[in-house]
C-alpha cells in the first residue's frame, strides 16, 4: 500500500501563453509517503507543476491522474494581495470547502506547530499586521491545518528565522504523508528528502532521482560529466565520417556511393547525441554604483521601536548608530520583532529617531517585491529605474545590465505581475544598479533566489560603497558580506 502512485503525470504539455511552453512531454509519478524536492531555475515553471497537481491550471495536452480521494494542499510562496485583509479566522476558515464549528481550537493547534503561539487575540488580527516571516508561518499553517494526503510546500523557509526552519524541519521529518518542496535551501533538503524531481527549463523535462540530495546533486553532475564525455567522442567520429565523405565525394564514380554511406552514419550518429541538461547559470558579477559626492554621515538612528511578538505591543529604545559611506549595518532578530517595518519606516524616510541626510538616494529592496509596479513591464520598471539613478533612458545599457540578471528575450516586454517571485528579485536587483543609491536598503534579499545566484549577490553587496542596512536570516550568506556594525532587536 505504501508503494501505490498517487499523481501521476503523463506526457503533459503546458505552456503560459501562445509559444511560451513550460513543461513538453512531461513523465513523473508521486507515491505515497515519498518526500520529494521539485528543483529547477527561476522561472522553470515549479510552481506552475503545483498548480497542475492541485488541478488550478489544466494542461494543454496528456493526462494528470490524481488518485481518487487524496487530499491536496498547496503552502505558496506568498499570502495572495486579497488575503491580507483577512482575520487569521477568516483565512483559516478559507482553508475548507464546508464550515467547520471548532476552528479556533484548529488554529490554536496548528499555531503552535508553526511556533506562532501565545499571541493575545490572534483569531480576530488582520494578517497584514504580522511581519514577513509569521505570514510564512501563517501560509504554511494554513496548509497543515488541512492534514492532506499530499503536503506542496513552495518555498516554505522564505522569512522563517533559524528557529522557524528547524520547527519546519522537525515536523516534515516525522509527517507520515507525502510532501513535495520547492527550496533553495540545500541543508534544509537534505534533512528529509528522499529524492529529486529536476525540472530542467531548457529541455521543459522532468528527471526524477532517487536518495539523499546531496548524492543526488553529485549524481546529476557526474551524469551531465559522462554525457558530455560521450558526446564529445560522437562529434569527433561524426566530424571524421563528414570529412571521408567529403574526400570520396570529389573522387566521383562509386566513391559517391561509400560518400553518401558515410553521411547517412554521421546523421545516424548525431541522433544518438544526448540532450545533456545544461547546468543552472549563475547571473553575472554585479556592481551597484554607489550614489556620487556623498561627504559625511549618511544616517543617524537615536531612537527605534520593537513589537513583542507574544503582546504585540511597541517597545521604544534608544541607540547610538551612525553610517558613513561604505559602512554597512547588520540588523537582527526573531520573526515578529519589527525588522521590516524598520527598514519600511527607514525607506520612507519617516522613522521615528532616524535622520538621513538631505538629497540621500535610498535603494529599496523588499521581501514582497511591493516596491515594483506589478503593471509594468520589466522594460518599463528598468526604464524608471534608469531615470531614477539620473540617467537619460539608454536602451542598448539598460538591456546590458538586465542580461546580466538573465533577463533577456521576452522576459523583457513581460509584465512583473506574471514573473515568477524569483525573477521578481532579478528584475529588483537590476533596478538598484541602474538607481545607484547612496543609502541601500535590504529586506531578505535571498528569497526565492536561486541558491548559484547568492554569491554573486553577495560579493555585490559585500563591494558597495555607499551605506548599507541589511536584514538576512541566511548566516552563510551574511558571512560573506562585510558588516561593520550589528543592531540586535532583541537585545
Amino acid at each position: 500500500m505504501s508503494a501505490e502512485t498517487i499523481v501521476r503525470f503523463d506526457q503533459v504539455f503546458f505552456e503560459h501563453s501562445i509559444n511560451k511552453p513550460i513543461l513538453e512531454e512531461v513523465s513523473f509519478s508521486i507515491r505515497r509517503g515519498s518526500k520529494f524536492t521539485l528543483m529547477g531555475q527561476n522561472g522553470a515553471g515549479k510552481s506552475t507543476i503545483f498548480s497542475l497537481i492541485t488541478g488550478e491550471k489544466k494542461p494543454e495536452e496528456g493526462i494528470i491522474n490524481v488518485m481518487n480521494g487524496v487530499t491536496i494542499a498547496l503552502s505558496r510562496q506568498v499570502i495572495p494581495r486579497a488575503d491580507l485583509e483577512l482575520t487569521v479566522r477568516e483565512f483559516f476558515e478559507k482553508c475548507f470547502a464546508k464550515k467547520v464549528y471548532d476552528i479556533d481550537v484548529k488554529i490554536d493547534d496548528i499555531l503552535e506547530v508553526v511556533n506562532l503561539k501565545g499571541h493575545e487575540k490572534v483569531h480576530d488580527r488582520i494578517i497584514k499586521t504580522f511581519s514577513g516571516g509569521q505570514q510564512a508561518r501563517l501560509l504554511l499553517a494554513s496548509a497543515l491545518i488541512q492534514s492532506p494526503d499530499l503536503l506542496l510546500l513552495d518555498e516554505p523557509t522564505n522569512n522563517l528565522d533559524k528557529a522557524g526552519i528547524a520547527h519546519l524541519t522537525e515536523f516534515l521529518r516525522n509527517y507520515k504523508k507525502t510532501v513535495i518542496v520547492i527550496s533553495h535551501d540545500a541543508e534544509f533538503l537534505n534533512a528529509f528528502t528522499e529524492g529529486v524531481f529536476y525540472l530542467d527549463i531548457h529541455t521543459r523535462k522532468v528527471e526524477q532521482y532517487v536518495g539523499n540530495y546531496f548524492n543526488v546533486v553529485k549524481d546529476i553532475k557526474a551524469r551531465i560529466e559522462r554525457e558530455n564525455m560521450k558526446n564529445a567522442q560522437l562529434e569527433k567520429t561524426i566530424q571524421a565520417k563528414k570529412d571521408q565523405a567529403n574526400v570520396f565525394a570529389h573522387k566521383g564514380g562509386r566513391l559517391r556511393l561509400v560518400a553518401r554511406r558515410m553521411r547517412e552514419l554521421a546523421e545516424d550518429l548525431e541522433e544518438d547525441i544526448v540532450d545533456v541538461r545544461k547546468e543552472d547559470k549563475a547571473i553575472r558579477p554585479f556592481i551597484i554604483p554607489a550614489q556620487q559626492d556623498m561627504i559625511g554621515e549618511i544616517i543617524n538612528i537615536s531612537a527605534y521601536t520593537t513589537l513583542n511578538p507574544k503582546t504585540h505591543k511597541i517597545v521604544k529604545h534608544k541607540a547610538h548608530i551612525s553610517l558613513n559611506k561604505n559602512q554597512h549595518l547588520l540588523l537582527k532578530g526573531p520573526n515578529g520583532i519589527g525588522k521590516s517595518t524598520l527598514l519600511e519606516s527607514l525607506a520612507s524616510g519617516h522613522a521615528e529617531g532616524t535622520n538621513i541626510k538631505e538629497g540621500i538616494r535610498i535603494g529599496y529592496y523588499r521581501q514582497d517585491f511591493s516596491t515594483l509596479n506589478f503593471d509594468h513591464t520589466v522594460y518599463e520598471s528598468l526604464a524608471s529605474a534608469m531615470a531614477i539613478g539620473g540617467e537619460r533612458l539608454d536602451e542598448e545599457r539598460m538591456r546590458s545590465i538586465a542580461a546580466s540578471f538573465q533577463i533577456t528575450g521576452e522576459f523583457i516586454r513581460t509584465k512583473i505581475g506574471s514573473l515568477s517571485e524569483g525573477q521578481k528579485g532579478l528584475v529588483a536587483f537590476a533596478r538598484l544598479v541602474m538607481e545607484k543609491p547612496g543609502l541601500l536598503i535590504l529586506d531578505e534579499p535571498t528569497n526565492h533566489i536561486n541558491f548559484r545566484h547568492l554569491p554573486v549577490i553577495a560579493k555585490a553587496l559585500d563591494e558597495y560603497k555607499g551605506a548599507m542596512i541589511l536584514v538576512s536570516h541566511v548566516q552563510e550568506f551574511v558571512d560573506q558580506i562585510r558588516i561593520d556594525e550589528i543592531l540586535d532587536l532583541e537585545k
